[in-house]
């Protein structure tokens, strides 16, 4: 089912088909935005928040720095592969995209189904909770414990805000992710360098590091815990992919784009990770709730004296930006799908005037904002990780079959065997190893809800069931909203 659109034009990334046919995507995203995109949505809360969490999985520093440098590799062979994959599906929507390609319709609503009422949101609402975390906590010095009203209308204001800046320019959105992307590359380059400053002053917790692996785990389910812990501040990896006809010479810089982006990313979590172990002990780091603040206490104001508080306002903005990539990438996504019949038609226009996709933003917000209210950031991210390796091993697999049914399709740029093997093989172990060794029960609501897909695919797209009244709603809908259907934009 082809119900294509897209947008031009004006304020969006879109623009006029030469034929007057209707709407269509305009290539605007260069290679440094691409960049931007990619870094501003992987620095986000996941640096500030999940070192905690790999810690506390893995034991001992020196494995959580291993780990950390784990992810950063397992990042860049997934984003290599989903080059390729891009180059021979030359279409936003990333994972979906590929998995309707090469898989069918099925496997492909499957993967939509738990993204746009799941993890797309879920993981909107986990960036917006940590935001809120860092604003608020300077106003309760002292206090263990925030008011999580307080922290969940903070929430809740952040996840409006953005919706507004995407629905009103696609243009505006872009450059927010390129300025929020300035803001993280300092933060993290305070925290490196105070880092510094108190090793070089004697002052550091050198101990930490004779010991470093001292009482590491061995248990191979932990192992994948602290895994989907430092795989959080690699999300956004894949992120440029959602939006791949909006990107200008997609099959060149979308591969510079994870050569220079993913490289710089994991060398900063590496540098932040070693300040924050030299500055804090370990104790310290697994009670802390806002690890940059606790971080500061001690440095900050030896780095930057009168001007301390920007680092507090810098991690604020990373957090912020990143939510508003995961919005930019996210809504496409929906778009795609709708476009593609999996998703209700409505989600698939575009605004008249200012050409967003303003009816799956809107959406998107719905669902993060009801998964705010009982939310809390650490579940979020062990159980959207789980969901998130079974759909990259089974994208990755789409790979490996191209390599093995379609041997002489035509690639522009192709990655060795071996790296989309050894993925295949991470992902089982990631989705596999937390459930055999440390098995709970909200991985089987995860799989039942994954489940709950395949009649709602068989009611709603297979026979076509569409209530008159549904019809009637957006119909309605597109009137009030002032939406209206685009074209494909494949280069």
């Amino acid at each position: 089912m082809e119900r294509s659109q897209e947008r031009n034009g004006g304020e969006g990334v879109a623009g006029r088909e030469p034929g007057g046919e209707g709407l269509r995507l305009r290539r605007e995203i260069g290679l440094w935005s691409a960049v931007s995109l990619m870094a501003g949505c992987m620095i986000g809360s996941g640096v500030f928040m999940s070192p905690q969490g790999v810690l506390v999985y893995m034991g001992s520093p020196g494995a959580s720095l291993m780990v950390w440098a784990g992810c950063g590799l397992l990042a860049m062979m997934g984003a290599l592969c989903y080059a390729e994959l891009s180059a021979l599906v030359p279409k936003s929507g990333g994972e979906y995209a590929y998995i309707l390609q090469i898989f069918g319709s099925l496997p492909a609503f499957l993967v939509i189904y738990t993204f746009v009422l799941l993890v797309r949101p879920a993981a909107i609402a986990a960036v917006s909770l940590s935001f809120a975390e860092y604003a608020v906590t300077p106003f309760y010095p002292g206090c263990s414990s925030m008011p999580q009203a307080v922290l969940k209308g903070v929430a809740a204001s952040c996840i409006l805000l953005l919706t507004l800046v995407n629905c009103w320019s696609s243009r505006l959105a872009t450059m927010l992710v390129n300025v929020c992307a300035v803001a993280k590359v300092f933060s993290l380059l305070v925290i490196v360098v105070g880092g510094a400053v108190v090793l070089g002053q004697g002052r550091g917790h050198t101990e930490t590091f004779l010991l470093a692996f001292h009482n590491t785990t061995q248990q191979a389910g932990r192992i994948g815990m602290a895994f989907y812990q430092g795989m959080w501040s690699f999300d956004g990896w894949n992120n440029v992919n959602y939006v791949v006809e909006e990107l200008k010479n997609p099959k060149q810089n979308l591969v510079w784009a994870v050569m220079i982006a993913i490289p710089l990313v994991t060398s900063l979590y590496l540098l932040v990770n070693i300040s924050y172990l030299l500055v804090l002990s370990p104790n310290e780091i697994l009670s802390s709730d806002a690890m940059a603040v606790s971080w500061g206490v001690p440095c900050i104001f030896q780095v930057l004296g009168a001007w301390a508080w920007l680092v507090p306002l810098a991690v604020v903005l990373s957090t912020f930006g990143s939510a508003n990539g995961m919005f930019f990438g996210g809504s496409r996504v929906c778009y795609v799908a709708a476009r593609e019949g999996h998703m209700p038609q409505l989600l698939s226009m575009v605004h008249v005037h200012r050409l967003t996709p303003s009816p799956a933003l809107m959406f998107t917000t719905a669902v993060a904002l009801v998964l705010v209210i009982p939310g809390s950031f650490s579940t979020i991210v062990n159980f959207l990780s789980f969901l998130g390796w079974i759909t990259y091993g089974t994208t990755i697999g789409c790979l490996l079959y191209l390599r093995i049914k379609k041997k002489n399709l035509p690639r522009p740029y192709k990655v060795p065997t071996i790296i989309p093997v050894i993925m295949l093989l991470a992902s089982l172990y990631l989705v596999l190893a937390p459930i055999i060794d440390h098995p709970q029960i909200e991985f089987l609501y995860i799989f039942l809800f994954l489940l709950s897909g395949i009649p709602v695919y068989f009611l709603f797209v297979y026979f076509h069931c569409q209530p008159r009244c549904l019809q009637m709603a957006t119909l309605y809908l597109q009137l009030l909203l002032e939406v209206a259907p685009t074209t494909k934009n494949v280069d």
